[in-house]
């Protein structure tokens, strides 16, 4: 991997967190081009990792092996059209949403296309990123895109692409869930006469251990909360509670409300 040439459209947060993941991982950082149009996004890459920027699409990118496109989804196509003319026959990863494989047939004028949905704790190396492929790429390929994806944190293949907008529901849009049901507990934490900080340490890191509890036990979720619901408890009145107040299906909504807008999405920047 390390004698390949990496190509980056795009250098804002997602593109930095990939490129210092790379580089803390041993891969060569002059072997990573990164095509940016923001000059202070640009001299952080090269003095933070002294990869190679440029401020537009040029020649140097017919060496690139892989390209990935990291711009805004509402610019991908100019970006597309304005750098194509520079690359040779080489592997596509799209980390843009909304940016369907078709729209980087079109565009790119290639079947060597991944689509990828990271999500933003993925910037601290926590991510979770759902990929899928056109299947004229091959397995040698999509292992090499794992071990570069595995530097944002974990990932999984899906079969189709249609489930990549399920993927954005649950996993993609799944961190504002999160912080939206803290910044609950939180506020009610104040309500019963907490500080705001008291409040916001008990819920960050109960969520941050019931978290780690889960991923490492053996039990599955409804058996971990049975564990700690006793009839008539404190914790048996919060969950029927919330449960009467139909809390569980407004998470369901919510997700597969985020699921038809992916759709959308999709369709609205073919």
């Amino acid at each position: 991997m390390n004698q390949q040439i990496i190509a980056f459209i795009g250098g804002g947060n997602m593109a930095k967190a990939m490129v210092g993941g790379l580089c803390k991982n041993g891969f060569n950082a002059q072997h990573i081009l990164v095509i940016e149009p923001n000059e202070s996004n640009r001299q952080s890459l090269a003095s933070e990792f002294g990869v190679q920027v440029f401020d537009k699409a040029n020649s140097v990118l017919q060496s690139a092996n892989l390209v990935i496109w990291a711009v805004k989804p509402q610019v991908f196509k100019e970006a597309a059209e304005l750098t194509l003319p520079y690359l040779a026959q080489p592997l596509h990863l799209s980390i843009a949403a909304g940016i369907t494989l078709s729209t980087m047939a079109s565009s790119l004028q290639s079947q060597q296309l991944i689509r990828a949905m990271p999500n933003t704790p993925a910037l601290i190396g926590l991510g979770m990123t759902g990929l899928v492929a056109l299947s004229s790429v091959t397995e040698a390929q999509k292992q090499w895109i794992s071990e570069i994806v595995a530097t944002l944190g974990q990932s999984i293949w899906v079969a189709q692409e249609n489930l990549i907008d399920a993927v954005t529901a649950v996993s993609g849009s799944g961190p504002a869930y999160v912080f939206l049901f803290a910044q609950s507990m939180i506020e009610a934490g104040e309500k019963l006469g907490l500080t705001a900080d008291q409040a916001k340490q008990l819920t960050l890191a109960t969520l941050q251990g019931a978290t780690e509890l889960a991923l490492r036990s053996t039990a599955n979720l409804q058996e971990l909360r049975q564990q700690v619901t006793s009839k008539g408890g404190t914790t048996y009145a919060a969950i029927t509670t919330m449960q009467a107040e139909k809390m569980p299906e407004a998470i369901h909504q919510g997700v597969n409300a985020a699921y038809l807008r992916a759709k959308e999405l999709g369709q609205e920047l073919a």
